[in-house]
């Protein structure tokens, strides 16, 4: 349980066979060879013996001394990488193609090998199983757990771990956070489970302890047009690659053989749907186009206590306006927790407004200039003729033509030669740039831990409309 949710094993893989053997290849299958992987890295992946297409320098005989993945028959799954006459052997375990995931609570217990020098990087993490469709980084990947030297980019080493989630836009980067073991713990020394509570909308990761995720990442917390691709299935990959980009360069100080335990690796779904919030009546708002302030609404949503997180989301049909969501926990402000009062407060901006001057004097264009403006273009015309041939008379000519042009102008402006119901003018009219007056809505979407949809606002737990008036 975590607080007052249940949560029921769906896939249990306990590695509970009482002797030596290959890993299930009924439930695992194998990534193979040298290719780098994307990493620069620097092993050769084996299978179990006699796995097709096994790279012919991999054992073809089942030993615990030279296999790099195999079922110990104490309980574990070992993942081991050696190196063997200069060359570095290790294992990639995966689901892809066996069984997909998607939402629940998934983790992994685990105990690494020794990552204070550089050579070794283990891993258990996770691909979208539309891969081949769409490649990597738009099918997204988690690492659930992940571990280099401190001596690489600063690594998280024994005395830790890093877990991200990477994306079309956030890529190789990813985004994510550090955690810490306790004094005393260490990732080399004992087992920690390494896990996510996954819904939609919403991954909440955690070590050892379900119940206090140190790290939850949303839609909202991904930069600008980048998409959320968590919504869809997954395929579990375990390793522990040797060299590359995060490994660093092995030596003699890297251990060898480098040992990953798993005790287990676990997919959980709750026993039942957690209660939707109540959403309650949030203050109406109201706000002139482009107002900085006095454009928020903010409400305390009802949660049944222990039910975990609460993601919230917003929209508004009001044109040329967007919707933030801001809420008052410490640990990610688009989550409410459950087990504490937190507040969610939904800011609208808004376009402001602005008008429009024809610049051009209307007068040039008002019935009195039928007479005016013709008489005066031909005078200028002849003026300039004149003076072409006889150059004293340029100076006269056009300050003569200006002249003519100013004088009916001014006429036409003062009704010579009109009456006043043809002294038409050219009005000021406005033109709405931005947010147009009018009332409209904005709408908060809940998504609970047990939201097992495809994280559209119309499948959301609850929802509230919050009346908005743009003046």
């Amino acid at each position: 349980m975590t607080g007052a949710v249940t949560w029921n094993p769906q896939w249990c893989q306990e590695f509970n066979a009482t002797t030596a053997g290959p890993p299930d290849t009924t439930v695992w299958s194998f990534d193979l060879g040298n290719s780098g992987f994307g990493n620069k890295e620097i092993e050769t992946y084996c299978g179990p013996p006699g796995y097709a297409n096994n790279p012919g320098t991999c054992p073809t005989t089942f030993s615990p001394s030279t296999s790099n993945a195999y079922i110990d028959g104490s309980g574990h799954l070992v993942l081991q990488a050696l190196n063997n006459g200069g060359t570095w052997f290790s294992g990639r375990m995966k689901t892809q193609g066996l069984q997909d995931f998607q939402y629940g609570r998934i983790e992994a217990n685990i105990q690494l090998p020794d990552t204070t020098n550089q050579g070794l990087w283990p891993a258990f993490w996770s691909l979208g199983s539309d891969i081949n469709t769409t490649p990597w980084p738009a099918c997204g990947e988690v690492d659930f757990m992940e571990n280099w030297s401190p001596q690489v980019f600063n690594g998280p080493g024994p005395n830790g771990n890093k877990t991200s989630i990477h994306t079309q836009v956030t890529a190789g980067n990813g985004i994510g956070k550090a955690f810490s073991f306790s004094a005393g713990q260490q990732a080399d020394s004992g087992f920690h489970t390494y896990g996510t509570i996954w819904s939609a909308n919403m991954m909440q990761f955690y070590i050892d302890d379900p119940a206090k995720p140190f790290l939850i990442e949303t839609p909202s917390d991904l930069p600008a047009g980048d998409t959320w691709p968590f919504n869809a299935k997954l395929f579990l990959l375990a390793n522990i690659a040797v060299g590359g980009t995060l490994g660093g360069t092995p030596s003699g100080l890297t251990p060898n053989p480098g040992i990953m335990m798993l005790d287990y690796a676990r997919q959980y779904q709750l026993s039942a749907a957690i209660s939707a919030p109540t959403m309650g009546t949030p203050p109406a708002i109201t706000v002139k186009a482009g107002a900085t302030s006095g454009n928020s609404s903010t409400f305390t949503p009802g949660l049944t206590p222990g039910t975990g997180y609460v993601y919230f989301s917003c929209s508004t049909n009001a044109p040329k306006a967007s919707c933030a969501i801001s809420t008052t926990d410490t640990l990610n402000k688009f989550v409410v927790n459950s087990s504490a009062t937190e507040s969610v407060t939904v800011t609208v901006t808004t376009a402001a407004n602005a008008a429009t001057v024809n610049w051009i004097p209307p007068s040039l264009f008002s019935p009195g200039m039928g007479v005016w403006l013709p008489v005066s273009m031909a005078a200028l015309l002849a003026l300039i003729a004149i003076a072409s041939s006889r150059k004293r008379l340029r100076l006269y000519s056009c300050t003569l033509a200006v002249g003519l042009i100013l004088t009916g102008a001014v006429t036409s402006s003062c009704g010579g030669g009109s009456s006043s119901s043809n002294n038409n003018t050219t009005p000021v009219t406005p033109v709405v740039s931005g947010t147009p007056a009018g009332s409209y809505t904005v709408t908060v979407y809940a998504f609970t831990e047990s939201n097992a949809k495809d994280g559209s606002n119309a499948n959301a737990d609850a929802s509230v409309s919050i009346p908005l008036t743009v003046n």
